[in-house]
């Protein structure tokens, strides 16, 4: 997730390590949930059956499976549970849904691209000799240059009330990219990198599909952290 404008001038590394050490258990439960996928897809026939309909369905709704079940999984779920937990209800009115509904359609159907993308350069093989160079050019190419810092931008100018002049602002100030980007990379690149590298290890057919349920477990983790946070128990 994006960080606020409001985010901490701490050092990057220290917010970035402070980030992390909360969401350790939420990120434990999300890489064990990717692994067990995995896992069942080799290892499970009786799960080859929910994994090839699966395949199915992506392979036929293309682009358009990738957008809707991401603004499922990612936006429309977590808001859900925090529109209806009452310590975070007043902090996400109803319209909010739209804004997390067509983020992170755009970003499934973004993701889909991409993983086009690299397979398109790399190939499909699960083979190590494929899976490292495609998690490199995810966690060190795509994300530092272009996904985390859009999304922080858009995720800003959501916290500014849809506004682009604070943000503008918040640019003009200096060192944005280390005050607001490096700390969310620095916990994405802690809690992500299993998991790609466990979307990398399954078949293209099947990379959105898991990337979409190991999305809504985030989610939903983070929606109940964001929840416990406002009731000051963490």
């Amino acid at each position: 997730m994006p960080a606020s404008p409001a985010a901490t001038d701490e050092a990057p590394w220290r917010a970035g390590l402070h980030c992390a050490r909360a969401l350790l258990v939420p990120g434990l439960v999300l890489q064990a949930a990717a692994l067990a996928l995995v896992l069942s897809w080799y290892f499970l026939p009786a799960a080859h059956d929910v994994f090839t309909r699966l395949a199915v369905w992506r392979t036929a709704g293309g682009y358009l499976f990738s957008a809707l079940a991401s603004a499922l999984c990612g936006g429309v779920l977590p808001f859900l549970y925090l529109r209806l937990n009452p310590a975070t209800r007043a902090a996400n009115p109803w319209p909010l849904l739209f804004f997390y509904t067509f983020f992170w359609a755009w970003k499934g159907a973004e993701v889909d691209l991409w993983y086009r993308t690299l397979a398109h350069v790399f190939g499909n093989a699960t083979t190590p000799a494929t899976i490292i160079p495609k998690v490199l050019a995810d966690q060190f190419g795509f994300n530092p240059l272009y996904a985390a810092p859009a999304g922080n931008l858009i995720y800003a100018w959501k916290d500014a009330g849809f506004h682009w002049a604070p943000v503008a602002a918040d640019l003009r100030a200096g060192r944005w990219y280390a005050r607001r980007v490096l700390p969310v990379l620095l916990t994405v690149w802690a809690l992500w990198i299993p998991v790609v590298c466990c979307v990398y290890a399954l078949p293209a057919a099947l990379q959105i599909p898991l990337f979409n349920v190991v999305l809504c477990f985030w989610s939903l983790l983070f929606a109940h952290l964001l929840a416990r946070q406002s009731r000051g128990e963490i």
